[in-house]
């Protein structure tokens, strides 16, 4: 258990909001971590980095190390650093870009947006909240983001981090993912805003979350704003609802190369999962039991663990389906694919060499 101290009513932060500011802010001019989203006041490039990191830890985003060389957002940067850039490029090549990080519908809205800004705003971000909140696929907290970490907007924000902050400095004991709860959030984030210094206070407020007031072992003895919190147990808050169970899936696909040296892939249907990324054909389990098992392997997506199965099926034996069709080997790195089936592809093809 954390060390903490007694809460202290005197200390409470909404009666003390000008110090709870003040501390924030210079703890984080001190220990502030420098991520390239962080050196720039580019509203694109800031927009790309919190779809990015919906759902996708900082450490996958940025790469192998803190600098982001080599990493998810620097190369997609690299690709699209304009709106109109990226409108430019087909979903295909979004998708390929996109590969890597998962939840692939936020890449879409990206380009949805990109390309609304590119038809609507002639190509200039737009500079204000309403404005940025009107994009397709933003929601309230991505467009108080980019709106404060852009143009210094006052505007409050309320993520993950955020709501693990607030939660336990203000000893929140009712579920933080009800209505009632996500207004009471909401209502406290535009509280504390920082009128003066919105983009360095929202900043801080952030990186509170990642480090100190984390997720599985808070660090009260040393957080900087300890003395204005109000809880006694940190390590209970927030209170959610209960995480679903763990589902297990079994999933069969089969691997023919023609004698070309060509690959069956299959496109994922409009409105599925992974909607317009190839992978290995999938078939019913009953389509499999006459065919060799070539691989078998495991991948886990949000709260499923999936067994996947792939069979060796002869070229001149394999019925093609709709949306199925062969690709050369030198199509297949240009190709969007799930990383579970670009893995097992490159396994297959490496054993069939």
């Amino acid at each position: 258990m954390p060390t903490v101290n007694k809460p202290s009513p005197s200390k409470h932060p909404l009666n003390n909001k000008r110090a709870f500011q003040n501390t924030l802010v210079k703890w984080f001019g001190k220990e502030g971590k420098a991520y390239p989203w962080r050196e720039t006041t580019d509203p694109w490039a800031i927009l790309v980095s919190e779809i990015m990191l919906q759902q996708t830890q900082i450490t996958t985003v940025l790469g192998s190390n803190e600098n982001g060389v080599g990493g998810h957002y620097r190369r997609f940067m690299a690709l699209y650093p304009t709106p109109r850039s990226m409108a430019e490029a087909s979903e295909q090549e979004i998708l390929k870009a996109w590969e890597g990080l998962g939840y692939y519908r936020r890449a879409r809205n990206l380009h949805a947006a990109a390309r609304a800004i590119t038809r609507d705003h002639h190509g200039h971000f737009p500079s204000n909240y309403e404005l940025i909140r009107s994009l397709p696929g933003i929601g309230p907290y991505t467009a108080g983001a980019v709106a404060s970490f852009a143009f210094n907007e006052p505007q409050p924000i309320v993520d993950a981090n955020v709501t693990r902050v607030f939660s336990r400095l203000f000893d929140f004991q009712e579920r933080v993912d009800t209505t009632s709860g996500t207004k009471q959030l909401w209502h406290w984030a535009q509280e504390l805003l920082s009128t003066k210094t919105p983009r360095i206070y929202n900043s801080a407020l952030m990186e509170l979350g990642q480090s100190y007031c984390s997720n599985q072992s808070p660090d009260c003895e040393h957080c900087p704003v300890s003395h204005f919190c109000q809880c006694s147990e940190p390590a209970s808050l927030p209170r959610k609802k209960p995480n679903q169970k763990t589902t297990r899936l079994d999933e069969f696909a089969i691997f023919s190369q023609d004698s070309h040296g060509r690959v069956l892939l299959q496109l994922q249907k409009q409105g599925q999962r992974r909607e317009g990324m190839w992978h290995l054909p999938r078939r019913e389990h009953h389509e499999t039991v006459d065919l060799a098992l070539s691989l078998k392997t495991n991948y886990a997506i949000t709260r499923y663990q999936v067994t996947l199965r792939i069979y060796a099926s002869h070229p001149d034996q394999t019925q093609v389906n709709t949306q199925e069709a062969w690709h050369s080997l030198e199509q297949l790195e240009d190709l969007p694919m799930p990383s579970p089936d670009r893995r097992a592809l490159g396994n297959l093809l490496s054993d069939s060499v």
